[in-house]
């Protein structure tokens, strides 16, 4: 008669020998572990979060409100032109929010101009649209030799230091269309990009540097997947253990 002890059976959620109820246990603890390592840090993170913003966006909101009040003074336009241009220059923006920063730089540009400026301005920025809408290769020469043409009247009407790359980034962002309006839609929708774009949470594991690397980042993308090498590799130590414990072989 078959015995109906069978060593090598294994179910896991119904184990029938001690080394399946062992090895089930061992999976268990195993999982918590990479659970815990992964779902708990992201837990502490929510925790320990909070709202920071970025120096941009503590000028921005410094002159803002004056702005919108109708104090449309040099100081005011340039600083907050400064802090959209800092958001331009992010990667990646949606576009509805790239539309009103447009709106809101273009705006302030021709508001801060002067009249000579302001005639320098617009037949600068109409000439680069121009060469800009036939131009399939960004080094063309005409394109560049245009833009770097924009670049400097920029840097002058938004207070530009000429290494500051947010110079270049207002010569592709100032449209002439945008330059005469900047309706109170358009301003709420500029408002919100630049509390999305330029307020981060941030906390003690974000701001630590470990190995060189913020904490966060070291944790999630190098520790993590040690950890997980680890765990695998003891798996494979302790089930070997067990099996010669309870005379199992492969």
């Amino acid at each position: 008669m078959e015995s109906e002890k069978n060593d090598y059976h294994f179910s896991f959620f119904k184990p029938t020998t001690e080394s399946s109820r062992r090895n089930r246990n061992m999976v268990i603890q195993f999982v918590l572990i990479w659970a815990i390592a992964i779902f708990g840090f992201q837990i502490l993170l929510k925790i320990l979060e909070k709202p920071t913003p970025e120096p941009a966006y503590i000028v921005y909101e410094t002159y803002w409100g004056d702005i919108q009040a109708g104090n449309i003074e040099l100081t005011n336009l340039q600083n907050v032109g400064q802090s959209a241009l800092s958001v331009l220059g992010k990667v990646a923006i949606e576009p509805e929010y790239r539309q009103a920063l447009d709106n809101a730089v273009s705006w302030m540009a021709w508001n801060i101009a002067d009249s000579t400026q302001k005639q320098r301005l617009i037949v600068a920025v109409k000439e680069f649209e121009d060469i800009a809408s036939v131009t399939e290769v960004i080094t063309d020469d005409l394109y560049v030799g245009q833009k770097n043409q924009l670049i400097p009247i920029l840097q002058e009407i938004f207070n530009l230091h000429p290494n500051d790359v947010r110079g270049k980034i207002a010569a592709l962002e100032v449209k002439s269309s945008l330059m005469r309006s900047f309706n109170t839609e358009s301003r709420k929708i500029f408002e919100e990009a630049m509390e999305l774009y330029l307020i981060h949470n941030r906390s003690v594991l974000t701001d630590t540097k470990f190995l060189g690397f913020p904490f966060h980042y070291f944790y999630t993308a190098v520790f993590l997947l040690i950890l997980f090498v680890g765990i695998t590799w003891l798996y494979c130590v302790r089930t070997d253990m067990f099996n010669k414990k309870y005379g199992i072989e492969d």
